[in-house]
């Protein structure tokens, strides 16, 4: 079950904004990458923020802290989203603490880096694994925040391009992006016009998780030919994608239903130079 992770807090830095009007947002998987950048973001806009992690205790406490400096309030609650008990404690803990749910962004992932040519290396139980956590998770956290949301609110969820191009880290990851993406809008639909619901598709991210999963030299070659591809020569940042996740939580954002990609306009490709190109 979940270990409320504990916390200092020093006294919050004025941010003009009465505790009574701070919106308050949910961020699944932020001890790190695009989720802790979300976190550090939205906190210097005054948001409440609720810290959730998985295994990364040091890590969540260190955006917990960035979050409190930027002059807000932020806890850290750990736990396994798949776990349908997890995903209605973070919505119960923010509402003993602040009262109200403004904002749900479903970051926390997993994969295994499986190249899509080599099948005999997955199996049913990989894709178990994944989609519990990557689809069936951010589907029991919507149905837990839901509830406590009122109109204005909005909902993101982190997917990627992969579930669009049919490419990605392996079969299961790509499968439980698809997934993501379709339940995004059967969340929009089923909560609308209360909840606005909206993805985020990142392309090729410059963060620690890609570097991990395959190495220096392969993220390097990798994200150089990505790169080479996109339209705009470059791969992006966790604050780039935290930026885009930052504006559909906005409530003068009015898109719901919507997949969003922000890869640095690597799904277009670079096109084929004019005829009277020299």
């Amino acid at each position: 079950m979940t270990t409320p992770a504990p916390i200092a807090r020093p006294a919050p830095r004025n941010t003009g904004m009465p505790d009574a009007a701070r919106p308050v947002t949910i961020i699944t998987g932020a001890g790190s990458g695009v989720g802790a950048a979300t976190a550090r973001l939205l906190a210097t806009r005054g948001h409440a923020i609720l810290v959730h992690y998985h295994r990364s205790e040091p890590a969540a406490l260190e955006v917990v802290r960035a979050c409190i400096e930027a002059g807000t309030d932020a806890i850290a609650v750990s736990g396994d989203v798949g776990d349908d008990a997890v995903c209605r404690n973070l919505a119960e803990r923010a509402i003993e603490r602040w009262g109200r749910i403004d904002g749900l962004v479903n970051c926390a992932a997993m994969t295994r880096f499986v190249p899509l040519s080599e099948m005999e290396r997955v199996d049913a139980q990989e894709f178990i694994d994944l989609y519990r956590v990557n689809a069936i998770g951010p589907f029991q956290m919507a149905r837990a925040v839901a509830p406590h949301m009122q109109g204005g609110a909005a909902i993101v969820c982190v997917s990627s391009i992969a579930g669009q191009l049919g490419s990605g880290s392996s079969f299961p990851y790509v499968l439980s992006k698809g997934a993501l993406n379709a339940l995004t809008l059967g969340l929009a639909r089923t909560l609308a016009p209360r909840i606005r619901v909206n993805a985020v598709l990142p392309g090729m991210i410059d963060g620690r998780w890609m570097r991990e999963g395959i190495g220096e030299d392969a993220f390097a070659r990798v994200s150089e030919q990505f790169a080479d591809h996109a339209l705009t020569g470059r791969i992006c940042t966790n604050e780039e994608i935290a930026a885009a996740i930052a504006w559909l939580l906005d409530p003068s954002c009015v898109m719901t239903g919507q997949l969003m990609v922000v890869d640095g306009g690597f799904s277009l490709g670079r096109p084929p130079p004019s005829a009277g190109a020299r």
